[in-house]
């Protein structure tokens, strides 16, 4: 038997060492892979959630629900903002490296005895997945909330086994290398992962393409249902601290809640008050999302009650997405990293700060969508302190970045760049009044694993 790994950054290296490198989408080396650990991807249910903004908070929103509920849950996302333990959460808490060495082991040991992944190996998201299917099925939990990673039809988590629902957020223009360089196209490969039978929801964001949604599901025999269709957002109230709102089903949710499904809301009308500390006006709209799939699901996990709905959104946390880390000033990690992202954070900022002046320290991939950013941020932001994401050789320079904010429209002498982050978020806290740092998800993890910051700055 082998030794353990002593920490989570030697299995994360141990994964890179088994993995191809690079992202190659594709579904036949984790197809074969998975057929050679004994299909662990078909032992458990799952909740599939893809799309381009919102994923990780529909998932951690979803996830919470189930547990309030009574469920043992696995929650699956990526990537992880300070360690690797956080992408495979059970029952709401990280597991051993002892525990995740030991299925590596087995999955290394499933790929050296294979000449063909031995020549072809699985991608590291790949490795990951198929190793995180293997501790859930071990686990033998009630249900899994996984989120896909980049895509959609050929994402690793495409080939879960027995997905009960799959709910869809927002799309917008993200990984046009892998994905497609419309929306249209974009929005092809994440409706893909709909299943015959199997209840999908999209967010409906943006409109336009709702009626391709519609048009995919009754293609591949799924069951659609439209967000905006099935609930209303009512007393909505949105501070630096929480979010609230009255979720009231419309009659359209009959397509989803009828007799026929069994659902115990069936007969009566749906109206929840709920409460958030995820408070990003954005997340309303991933709250509904998971709120109307944990309503679908209550006939099968009829545990779910309206009282365990309102627990799990009170209860859900996820980190860097709107996350206000420190308050004198305002200190707000967001990871909005394409331009829908982006112009949901500015729509968050501009209603919950108005009138205030922002400092933004930015940092990006140079493969992202940094020209639209920029432009959208000038909108609330009346300073830009452009900064290197430290350790990534995809990142964009902070030198490239101020020269693209001059040429989008940002004043000369409103852009700074500089080449530590941290040095950036000192300068800017001492002239703003409120802080945001984005652009980046490792940009966000850098941060938060050096917070509180040495020292005290002084407020000029």
């Amino acid at each position: 038997m082998k030794r353990p790994f002593a920490s989570f950054e030697e299995l994360e290296e141990f994964f890179s060492s088994l993995a191809s490198p690079g992202i190659r989408p594709g579904l036949e080396r984790i197809a074969r892979l998975l057929e050679r650990l004994g299909h662990p991807e078909k032992m458990f249910p799952a909740v599939h959630i893809v799309g381009t903004n919102g994923k990780g908070s529909t998932a951690a929103f979803s996830e919470r629900i189930l547990r309030e509920s009574g469920y043992s849950t696995a929650l699956y996302t990526s990537p992880h903002l300070e360690s690797p333990a956080e992408r495979l959460l059970i029952d709401g808490n990280p597991l051993t490296v002892e525990e995740w060495s030991e299925c590596a082991f087995e999955v290394e040991e499933a790929m050296r005895g294979d000449p063909a992944l031995v020549g072809d190996p699985p991608t590291f998201f790949e490795v990951v997945t198929a190793t995180a299917f293997v501790l859930c099925a071990r686990r033998r939990i009630d249900i899994a909330v996984v989120e896909a990673g980049l895509g959609g039809r050929l994402d690793a988590t495409n080939l879960l086994g027995d997905v009960r629902l799959t709910l869809i957020t927002s799309i917008s223009m993200d990984h046009m290398e892998f994905l497609g360089d419309t929306l249209e196209a974009i929005a092809t490969e994440k409706f893909a992962v709909m299943r015959r039978g199997v209840p999908a929801i999209f967010s409906g964001t943006p409109p336009v393409r709702v009626a391709q949604f519609r048009s995919t599901a009754l293609a591949l025999g799924a069951l659609p249902g439209v967000l905006t269709e099935l609930y209303l957002c009512e007393s909505l109230l949105n501070t630096q601290k929480s979010l609230s709102y009255t979720y009231r089903a419309l009659a359209g949710r009959r397509l989803l809640f009828g007799e026929e499904c069994g659902s115990a809301f069936a007969s009566h009308d749906i109206c929840i008050h709920l409460e958030t500390t995820l408070h990003g006006v954005y997340q309303v709209e991933n709250s509904a999302l998971a709120v109307s799939g944990a309503l679908l699901l209550a006939p099968r996990f009829p545990r779910i009650t309206l009282e365990s709905i309102r627990k799990g959104v009170a209860a859900a946390r996820w980190p860097g997405r709107f996350e206000t880390i420190d308050d004198a000033p305002p200190l707000i990690l967001d990871g909005g990293h394409n331009p829908g992202g982006v112009e949901k954070l500015v729509d968050s900022l501009s209603l919950l700060y108005p009138g205030k002046r922002i400092g933004v320290v930015y940092g990006c991939m140079k493969d992202k969508a940094y020209t639209e950013c920029l432009g959208l941020l000038r909108k609330v932001c009346s300073k830009l302190y452009c900064v290197p994401v430290p350790g990534n050789p995809r990142a964009a320079s902070p030198e490239l970045l101020a020269r693209t904010a001059c040429d989008a429209g940002w004043r000369a002498e409103a852009v700074l760049h500089f080449s530590d982050p941290l040095e950036a978020l000192h300068a800017a806290r001492l002239s703003e009044e409120v802080v945001v740092c984005c652009g980046s998800l490792y940009l966000i993890g850098y941060v938060k694993t050096r917070f509180p910051f040495s020292g005290k700055e002084e407020r000029r």
